[in-house]
């Protein structure tokens, strides 16, 4: 497994590297696809036993409702490229127009005793995967947008190479035993170091390549609060496949599991480094 991760990871690296750097476009095309497949592994999670048996029902959500909710996590993914490119907000408009829709759809199901469920986790794949995901295109638009993603993204990188290694040689006492047996204090304080020598790192190259403006102490900021929140992140996903007693959410990456498995960490990273340089940076 673990040359599969390391073979896995050498070839998707240097694909993002090139996706950030050779434009706004490609890289919406890449988190949109993410997005995509996160969604739909989210879905799948739904259809699980674990989950499925505590309200009696063979299937949460039918096919029919997977499909309107994998459209509209995609435009809500998507949705920073209407207010980049054409100068429209069409966020509050796609969400005015999906949930009245949506609920409509429900209404007019045969299964309504199940219609709270249905539509509940649809909404919760739109928000936990488009809408968190959408802050990386937001991110990429800014003044030296491409330089924040490859900070918070690899900075990212290496919180999870750092926690994984470093807790599986010296991890000992356990973090979050009940939701994830195999997270250590140690793995969580060593991806931390990991993530800030990262980001100093990676900021003093981004500066010598194109005069990136960010002082030293922001950057240890920044790799502080990427690592505390890649770590909440994968406690999250960790929680949710505990509860649909699952390992990984799909087989997609040799590895690393699926999309959720690979990108947990960066859903709640996209959002807090996007409001850490509008209001700190």
């Amino acid at each position: 497994m673990l040359k599969q991760r390391v073979i896995s990871a050498a070839v998707l690296l240097p694909i993002i590297i090139l996706l950030i750097w050779f434009g706004d476009l490609w890289f919406s095309f890449f988190i949109a696809a993410a997005a995509l497949a996160g969604t739909f592994e989210f879905y799948h999670m739904a259809q699980t036993p674990p989950l499925t048996a505590e309200i009696n029902q063979a299937n949460v959500i039918n096919r029919s409702l997977i499909c309107f909710g994998l459209l509209w996590s995609l435009a809500i993914t998507l949705s920073p490229l209407f207010l980049y490119y054409k100068t429209i907000n069409c966020f509050p408009i796609i969400m005015t127009f999906a949930t009245v829709i949506s609920l409509i759809w429900i209404l007019c199901l045969t299964d309504r005793e199940r219609a709270f469920y249905k539509w509940a986790w649809i909404v919760a794949g739109v928000l936990y995967i488009g809408w968190m995901l959408s802050y990386w295109l937001d991110l990429r638009f800014l003044e030296e947008g491409r330089n924040w993603v490859y900070l918070a993204m690899f900075t990212t990188f290496a919180n999870d190479s750092g926690a994984f290694f470093i807790g599986r040689r010296w991890g000992k006492h356990q973090l979050a035993h009940v939701i994830s047996p195999g997270k250590t204090w140690e793995g969580a304080l060593g991806g931390m170091i990991c993530a800030i020598a990262a980001a100093i790192i990676i900021t003093i190259i981004l500066n010598l390549i194109s005069f990136f403006s960010i002082r030293c102490w922001q950057a240890i900021l920044l790799g502080f609060l990427i690592s505390l929140f890649a770590q909440l992140g994968d406690l999250v996903e960790s929680l949710l496949k505990r509860n649909a007693d699952v390992k990984d959410t799909s087989k997609l990456i040799p590895g690393h599991g699926g999309i959720l498995d690979r990108f947990d960490s960066l859903i709640f990273v996209g959002p807090i480094v996007y409001y850490c340089v509008l209001w700190v940076m």
